[in-house]
């Protein structure tokens, strides 16, 4: 059971950004008064889901769904991106590829740094709940200080992260 529920949760782990981008993106067209496109987007996006759902479904059996899921968000994500930047209602200020470079930069260190901090799936189960407990808060811990190092050492500093007024 648990090592079905780590697959499922890493391969819906994937399209966080995605799910967190289409709840962003999207209301660049409601702004405008525009839902035809968001909902064209969003019947292709259920077209590729479902034929990701048969793709993947043998080879990775339950946890297809939701890798299908969350790649579907992905995709749901880049077509409003692409049509937000086509119509030119979305235009990136200076600066914004090199952000999203370091930020990038930062999660795959994170990552990498929790993926082998984790350790095996028996060194969790042979703890008690606080022993878990514990070593989850030191993980979590782990990570965060790695990505704020990160982002340190690559020049981030704190009020880079502050919103700034239109000028």
């Amino acid at each position: 059971d648990v090592w079905m529920t780590r697959q499922a949760l890493l391969a819906y782990s994937l399209g966080l950004i995605g799910m967190i981008l289409v709840k962003i993106l999207a209301p660049g067209f409601y702004a405008r008064q525009n839902i035809k496109t968001p909902v064209k987007i969003a019947l292709v996006t259920l077209a590729v889901t479902q034929a990701m759902n048969l793709i993947f479904i043998w080879p990775l059996q339950h946890a297809c769904l939701a890798l299908a899921i969350g790649l579907g968000a992905c995709t749901n994500a880049g077509l409003l991106y692409h049509k937000l930047r086509k119509h030119n209602i979305y235009r990136p200020q200076p600066g914004w590829r090199m952000y999203a470079m370091k930020v990038t930069i930062a999660l795959i260190a994170m990552s990498v740094v929790l993926w082998f901090s984790a350790g095996s799936d028996q060194s969790w189960l042979g703890g008690t709940a606080v022993e878990r407990g514990l070593r989850l808060s030191g993980v979590i811990a782990l990570g965060a200080a790695t990505y704020l190092g990160t982002l340190g050492l690559l020049g981030f500093r704190p009020r880079d992260f502050l919103r700034r007024a239109a000028e």
